[in-house]
């Protein structure tokens, strides 16, 4: 099959630890600009296959292709450099800096010529944090203190520093956990608009807020893609009632 229109082409992906097959010969492809939740019981291998996705865990079998590149091989930081971007689920951001800054040192600088001399915060930079601010929904925060934003505007300042570095395709794991319903409804309308332009791939419990932001959901069970579709189709799985919805 021919991996050139998805961003991302996931083909027979294995990891075992100990004997114990986390990732069981899984196959799965991402589009461009979709937005695919993952659900599943626990243990069913969801955060393993992100970690292997971003190369925090190495494949002992198959191949993960990004934009029709092999990336199994490749150290985590090339892989971010490629343009995948993963968010974990406690937020690491610098408390102490401001919002504006923790934009700031987002900023792949790299990139640019100057980046080993020392990083500047040019117009572009500016330009980018102001941008993404207004993305995020925290255009009015710029110099608030992190510490002190609510929990769920932490959660989006850190979308916000990996969206800082433009990724094509964008990991979230439980992205809603512990947020206010309102920080809630406001975390669905920025995925959908971050996925407008990119892939986003989120892991997630909650059922209303799945069928909230969606094109597709994959269930997993046992290292195991168990079934596909859209959010209707899959609830109304018999074996996807069995082992997860049912519980």
């Amino acid at each position: 099959m021919s991996n050139t229109d998805f961003v991302l082409a996931v083909e027979d992906l294995t990891v075992a630890f100990d004997g114990f097959k986390a990732i069981d010969n899984l196959t799965l492809y991402i589009d461009r600009g979709e937005l695919r939740v993952i659900i599943g019981p626990n243990g069913a291998g969801k955060t393993t296959l992100l970690d292997l996705i971003c190369g925090k865990t190495k494949a002992s079998a198959g191949s993960i292709k990004f934009k029709n590149h092999e990336m199994t091989k490749l150290p985590e930081h090339k892989i971010v450099r490629a343009g995948i971007g993963r968010k974990f689920q406690t937020p690491s951001i610098y408390e102490n800096l401001s919002v504006f800054k923790n934009l700031e040192v987002s900023f792949p600088s790299g990139r640019s010529v100057f980046g080993a001399l020392g990083f500047r915060c040019t117009d572009e930079v500016k330009a980018r944090v102001q941008a993404v601010a207004q993305e995020i929904g925290l255009a009015d925060q710029l110099h608030t203190e992190s510490g002190l934003l609510s929990h769920g505007q932490k959660q989006w300042l850190e979308i916000g520093m990996l969206l800082m570095q433009d990724p094509e395709l964008l990991m979230l794991d439980e992205p809603i956990a512990g947020m206010s319903p309102r920080e809630r409804e406001l975390t669905a309308e920025l995925l959908k608009r971050i996925a407008q332009n990119r892939s986003v791939i989120v892991i997630e419990h909650d059922m209303d807020f799945v069928k909230q932001i969606a094109h597709k959901v994959t269930v997993m069970h046992q290292g195991k893609i168990l079934a596909e579709g859209p959010m209707e189709k899959v609830q109304a799985d018999p074996k996807v009632i069995d082992v997860y919805l049912g519980h």
